[in-house]
């Protein structure tokens, strides 16, 4: 069975990773960024040597974001982001396929582990079933 894992995040996070904190995340130091790239390549590793990952990347900052919509005469109406309105967006994804919930529960919560500074908000990580061809989980 094929699942979507999700990171959440927002643009302050990108920011403080970048080193520019604020009252709603802290700044990371170097250290912090390395500790959490070692941490990711280490579950995407595992996840490569049981065949489980089918396709997992990090997103670019929502700053970098387009938000395409209809407006109310029908006709596309294009923001380039980030948008004021929005608290926490998709930071990240992997593309799983393992033999159960259960297994890609155990895979979510090994992502909650990754170390980052102290006061950093800890979002949770979703976990969606990807409908087969027929419309069933």
């Amino acid at each position: 069975m094929k699942y979507l894992v999700m990171i959440q995040g927002t643009q302050a996070d990108y920011e403080a990773q970048g080193g520019k904190g604020s009252a709603d995340a802290p700044a990371w130091s170097e250290q912090d960024i390395q500790a959490m790239y070692a941490h990711m390549s280490a579950i995407n590793d595992d996840l490569a040597e049981t065949g489980e990952i089918v396709d997992g990347n990090g997103l670019a900052e929502p700053a970098k974001a387009r938000h395409v919509e209809l407006g109310a005469d029908g006709k596309p109406v294009i923001t380039d982001g980030p948008y004021g309105e929005t608290k926490e967006v998709l930071a990240g994804y992997w593309v799983l396929d393992c033999a159960n919930v259960e297994r890609v529960t155990e895979i979510a919560e090994r992502i909650l582990q990754c170390p980052g500074p102290e006061g950093t908000k800890q979002f949770p990580v979703v976990i969606r079933p990807i409908l087969d061809g027929g419309g069933d989980v």
